[in-house]
């Protein structure tokens, strides 16, 4: 499978989003979506790595599956703002490395 960028993403999710006549969600619609998207996940962490097990008979989700799901809503709510993921995260980046630049401590180089 080819790696994508973030921008080819956007663009790929955006065409088959606006292959519906309803296109978007409104944005408080998306945000109640990545809300309850991120809710599955954090149940899947749980089930994973905390006490609470899943009842037999439970559907098993992978981690990876879930962090799908809610990424896929992340880049609708971000095309449906116009809001380019790659530049958004890049600036935050950027912000993380100035900020907390003596923060944490650095790891020895090898």
């Amino acid at each position: 499978m080819t790696q994508k960028t973030l921008p080819e993403l956007q663009e790929e999710i955006d065409t088959y989003i606006n292959g519906f006549e309803e296109g978007y969600f409104p944005p408080m619609e998306l945000l109640a979506r990545l809300t309850e998207e991120l809710g599955e996940l954090s149940r899947e962490v749980q089930h994973v790595y905390g006490m609470k097990k899943k009842k037999s008979g439970e559907a098993v989700r992978s981690l990876e599956e879930e962090t799908g799901d809610l990424f896929f809503v992340l880049v609708c709510f971000a095309n449906s703002q116009g809001i380019s993921l790659e530049k958004a995260l890049t600036s935050v980046i950027e912000k993380f490395k100035v900020r907390d630049a003596n923060r944490w401590t650095k790891k020895e180089e090898q």
